[in-house]
């Protein structure tokens, strides 16, 4: 891909057509597995269990807060796709912040998001140790949760396409769940084979407020809202998986928004056909809860079912987005030597990730529950922070270029869009304290933002005071010979560009080439006359 320079920093420019591939022999994801595969990290525990935490703080209108947040995902996504298209990189995102805003900025989203997945993710390993133990009360948690890292990590090392194939499998068996519930609500509210004596359908809805909790209820309700679309980042850190990302990403998002807001909608909608607000719990499934109101006890072992595979559905997908961002770090030089990946496979980037995953675990056997939950809740603040950063850096990679970057329609209603994006994602993470279990998250998200922005500045610190003891004896070189040796490199280093300059721009350098020509002639007289 071409790139334009403005100062220091690198931007995506306009390129010949748009969507064509790097790789045209590339076969890579298709649009339906990249879809999956975004569905996968999307679609889990957080909607499953943590909707009862948006639903009791907003009762009914939680309905808007999916339609506010769905709107987000799209612009977010929209920002997104316009970036990986004009520049499919492994980085995705993290590359766009080092674009728009330096090497700085790149570094400390990158590590804030690998940091805050892998803690999440630990966390996740141990959810589904708890749920497996209700089928085998011997098994050991941390035996457990060691064995399902370490499962998710070799799945990853079997390569894009593969883990593809597996993760449509897993979120088209999600997905049926929620379509199976959205079926047994209809069939419940027509009055087919329920055994119950509850009322439903609008009997459940008749004197219900739609706004028990006001603005101040959509707004508590957002966080966790945003919690259940997570994930969809997935999407621009796949893209150098796929073989025509200008046509396979955008195509994979719209689906995704289109499949993700429908089945939610429908899915809380037939949920407060059933179930009144009020008797949701925080301790169990609200679905779990509306299908035992009508004599459907059994479901509760299904949801266990579904959430273990949504939860390792989840896993495998990020897992997939943990080794691709690695690898975006050692290839930009923010990682030691050795981490760089040379295949299309980051083994190494997988490996490490799934390493550091089985360290969260045990730092969770280790400390003290409130210190391991205040780490782990950072992942909730690396994700919207992450998707702050998109916004800005496409804003600012927008304002750079001019225009949309492939010269057709980028994001809609630009500068605006923009600016409501980043305006509702500050709120949301703003609101964070509110949530109960949630104000620790913002408080180590930023002590990771502090910790790896101070990391960044004592490296550049470090390297700039070495390289200034290696460039001074450079400065008191006085020997004819070596000053000799200085002007050829010279020359030479400045014949290489311009020949470079010639074969990409023949038209522009043939005036700097001629003057380049009579520039050296001059230096060769004046060096034979001394």
């Amino acid at each position: 891909m071409k790139r334009g320079k403005q100062g220091n920093q690198t931007v995506p420019v306009k390129q010949g057509k748009a969507g064509k591939s790097e790789k045209p022999g590339k076969k890579g994801l298709s649009v339906w597995q990249l879809t999956m595969l975004a569905l996968g990290t999307v679609v889990g525990g957080s909607f499953f269990l943590g909707s009862s935490v948006a639903i009791r703080a907003a009762g009914p209108s939680v309905l808007l807060a999916y339609v506010i947040g769905g709107v987000l995902v799209y612009l977010i996504l929209s920002a997104l796709s316009e970036m990986t298209v004009a520049n499919p990189v492994p980085g995705s995102f993290r590359t766009y912040t080092e674009q728009a805003f330096g090497r700085g900025a790149g570094f400390t989203v990158g590590w804030v998001y690998w940091t805050g997945l892998v803690l999440a993710m630990s966390s996740e390993a141990t959810a589904v140790s708890i749920l497996l133990r209700a089928w085998f009360p011997a098994l050991p948690l941390a035996l457990a949760g060691t064995g399902i890292i370490v499962l998710v990590t070799l799945l990853n090392l079997l390569g894009a396409e593969r883990l593809g194939k597996l993760e449509s499998g897993l979120a088209a068996f999600k997905l049926l769940a929620i379509v199976a519930f959205i079926v047994i609500a209809v069939a419940i509210v027509a009055g087919i084979g329920t055994k119950g004596t509850g009322a439903a359908g609008m009997n459940v809805v008749r004197g219900q407020s739609f706004f028990p909790g006001g603005i101040a209820g959509i707004a508590g309700s957002m966080l966790m809202v945003m919690f259940t679309y997570a994930g969809f980042e997935v999407l621009g850190l796949a893209a150098s998986d796929t073989g025509n990302p200008g046509v396979t990403i955008p195509k994979a998002i719209r689906r995704t928004i289109l499949l993700l807001v429908s089945l939610y909608l429908a899915a809380m909608t037939a949920l407060f056909l059933l179930l009144p607000p009020a008797q949701v719990s925080e301790q169990i499934s609200p679905f779990v809860s509306a299908l035992g109101l009508y004599g459907l006890g059994w479901t509760g072992t299904v949801m266990n079912i579904v959430l273990v595979s949504a939860i390792l559905s989840t896993m495998l997908a990020s897992v997939f987005g943990l080794g691709r961002m690695l690898r975006s770090l050692a290839e930009e030089g923010h990682t030691p030597a050795w981490m760089r990946d040379r295949s299309d496979v980051p083994y190494r980037g997988i490996l490490i990730s799934g390493g550091a995953m089985l360290a969260g675990l045990g730092l969770g056997m280790l400390l003290p529950q409130g210190v391991y939950l205040f780490l782990v809740s950072s992942g909730g603040f690396a994700l919207l922070f992450s998707y702050f950063i998109i916004m800005a850096s496409h804003y600012r990679l927008r304002r750079r270029n001019g225009g949309p970057f492939m010269g057709q329609r980028g994001l809609r209603g630009y500068p605006y869009s923009s600016w409501i994006a980043m305006g509702g994602l500050l709120a949301i993470l703003a609101s964070m304290p509110l949530i109960p279990g949630q104000g620790g998250g913002l408080a180590a998200g930023i002590m990771f933002v502090l910790l790896f922005s101070g990391i960044y500045a004592a490296g550049v610190l470090r390297k700039g005071r070495v390289s200034g003891g290696l460039r001074q004896p450079a400065l008191q070189v006085k020997m004819p010979g070596a000053r000799a040796q200085m002007e050829a490199a010279e020359e030479l280093t400045d014949g290489k560009g311009r020949s470079e300059e010639r074969q990409n721009h023949p038209a522009q350098s043939g005036k700097r080439y001629s003057q380049g020509q009579k520039k050296s002639g001059a230096k060769q007289k004046k060096r034979k006359r001394k």
